[in-house]
């Protein structure tokens, strides 16, 4: 009797960390909007506006373990023309640097994620495991990278996402 006790304790004690990832990865999963990011470089610069006072970006996390990100720079220039093969190089650079796009499968653990790119804005990245800092607080959600090189500077960024609330709306079917 006393070892079916002792087995019984155990294996819900096993059992815990496997529900308490899954709860915490639950409390990740869907669409958050970007309300901010804020950079600070080894000498201790904080630069609340590195993306300028309003960026833009999603960042979607599935139940699936597959994820996807796009975060744009306040005040983007559209092209002066609607080709991005034939705009001006100019326009084209200012473009490609204010953006930044990629999608893969995560992982999840503690206060840890890792995004596998699959696909990037950034070619270097594709392969990669990109791992991010995460702070989830009601609505909100903290994202902090580890030291990346912006403009020859190593500089380490925090983005502030709210999560985006269910519409109520159906899409309509495309056709």
């Amino acid at each position: 009797m006393r070892r079916i006790l002792v087995f019984a304790v155990l294996a819900s004690a096993l059992s815990l960390p496997t529900s308490a990832v899954a709860q915490s990865k639950n409390k990740l999963v869907g669409t958050w909007k970007l309300v901010s990011v804020v950079s600070k470089t080894d000498q201790g610069n904080v630069n609340k506006t590195v993306y300028g006072e309003h960026p833009k970006g999603l960042i979607t996390y599935g139940a699936d373990s597959r994820m996807m990100v796009i975060v744009t720079e306040d005040g983007r220039k559209p092209l002066s023309i609607n080709d991005r093969v034939a705009a001006p190089i100019e326009e084209r650079a200012q473009a490609f640097s204010t953006m930044t796009a990629y999608a893969g499968t995560y992982t999840f653990s503690g206060d840890k994620v890792v995004h596998h790119v699959e696909v990037a804005s950034i070619p270097n990245w594709v392969g990669s495991d990109q791992s991010r800092t995460v702070k989830i607080q009601g609505d909100r959600l903290s994202i902090a990278t580890p030291p990346l090189s912006r403009g020859g500077t190593m500089q380490t960024f925090e983005l502030t996402w709210e999560r985006v609330k269910p519409s109520g709306k159906a899409s309509k079917p495309a056709g």
